[in-house]
């Protein structure tokens, strides 16, 4: 299961937004800064209404919507790549994860201070931005120390490492990011080695008072999509505070509350999207009279390798792979009648699934 890891400066929301997307509070929410020291893991459903029109298809009331790993990591201060605060811990558990969210704090409360005492978005992606981009340069400097000898000497390996190695360490020192240096498949294998910070997939989180939801929304979560769209990601508006309040609440309590409010979302289910997205994820379906199951795999991936998504013994005994886009078998309102329409097209090992295929699979073991 991919990973996606909580980041952001103290005081910025972060495990209250750890505790909106789990519906938990097992995360603790204190305003003082490294109230989080170990990271809080949870599995997050991603909200897929494609799964609610297939139940009837198959007679099942049964549901297991795709699903990705969140971390809420220890809040970040200036100085932490040189081991300020807690940020050997913070930068080492960031390494593990796929992608960022990172949480950018843009609503107003006087009892919860900021490390820096003002609000400026701005800043506080730039903080961040820096501290992993000092430990970058110290990884990529460490890495080609190793090296740089036996470029120098003539080593044609070692020269490809060193040449790779020199190409982000520019664009890191010039405040760019590793993930935006254009790289050949083979310095990118090199650099992916590294599991430098600022080569993460980053998804911008604003997280915004409730008195800032619809409407025109915040303006300092405008600075946030601003910053978003020249680096070419995305940023999401989310309220985790209000979010964090509705788990405590029934489905229908909750959209009863919201529509109260005149909000139609907190942006919670819109981040869960953006992170799988960023992640490059894509959804196929299995079904049966148990259970409809929405599952996830990165882009790319054929039919052999999605059999090993459901069992190895179905990639062990792989024959082929009925495939029927969701939309088509929505039409066709039955398995029964897709196949008898010949709606199903029997695709080999090589094929590549697509978003939204439904997948019966043909194997023997």
């Amino acid at each position: 299961m991919l990973r996606v890891g909580i980041v952001g400066l103290p005081n910025a929301g972060k495990s209250t937004l750890f505790n909106a997307l789990t519906r938990t509070h097992q995360a603790p929410v204190a305003a003082y800064p490294f109230c989080t020291i170990d990271p809080n893991v949870g599995v997050i459903e991603v909200p897929d209404r494609r799964l609610d029109r297939l139940l009837p298809i198959y007679g099942t009331a049964k549901k297991i919507p795709a699903a990705v790993e969140f971390f809420d990591i220890a809040g970040l201060v200036q100085g932490a790549s040189k081991g300020e605060g807690l940020g050997n811990r913070f930068l080492a558990q960031i390494r593990e994860v796929d992608a960022i969210v990172e949480v950018v704090r843009c609503f107003e409360e006087q009892d919860v201070s900021h490390v820096d005492g003002t609000l400026d978005p701005a800043r506080d992606i730039e903080t961040i931005r820096t501290e992993l981009a000092l430990a970058d340069l110290e990884t990529i400097q460490k890495r080609k120390g190793k090296v740089t000898k036996l470029a120098r000497a003539g080593d044609k390996a070692a020269k490809v490492i060193f040449d790779a190695l020199e190409k982000v360490e520019k664009a890191v020192d010039e405040k760019q990011t590793a993930r935006g240096v254009e790289l050949s498949p083979a310095e990118r294998e090199i650099v992916d080695e590294l599991l430098l910070l600022t080569g993460k997939p980053v998804i911008y989180a604003a997280n915004v008072g409730e008195s800032e939801l619809g409407g025109d929304g915040s303006p300092l979560a405008a600075k946030v999509r601003e910053w978003a769209e020249a680096e070419g990601t995305e940023a999401v508006e989310v309220c985790a505070e209000l979010e964090a309040q509705l788990a405590d609440l029934s489905p229908d309590e909750a959209t009863e509350y919201l529509e109260a409010l005149e909000v139609e979302s907190t942006g919670t289910e819109d981040l869960i999207r953006s992170a799988y997205r960023t992640l490059g994820l894509i959804t196929f379906f299995t079904g049966n009279e148990k259970e409809v199951r929405a599952r996830a795999i990165p882009h790319g991936t054929t039919a052999h390798q999605s059999a090993g998504h459901v069992h190895t013994d179905i990639e062990r005994g792989f024959i082929g792979a009925e495939v029927i886009p969701f939309d088509l078998l929505i039409k066709e309102e039955s398995v029964h009648h897709a196949r008898e329409d010949g709606r199903l097209r029997l695709e080999g090992k090589t094929y590549e699934v697509q978003d939204g295929d439904v997948i019966f699979f043909r194997f023997n073991v």
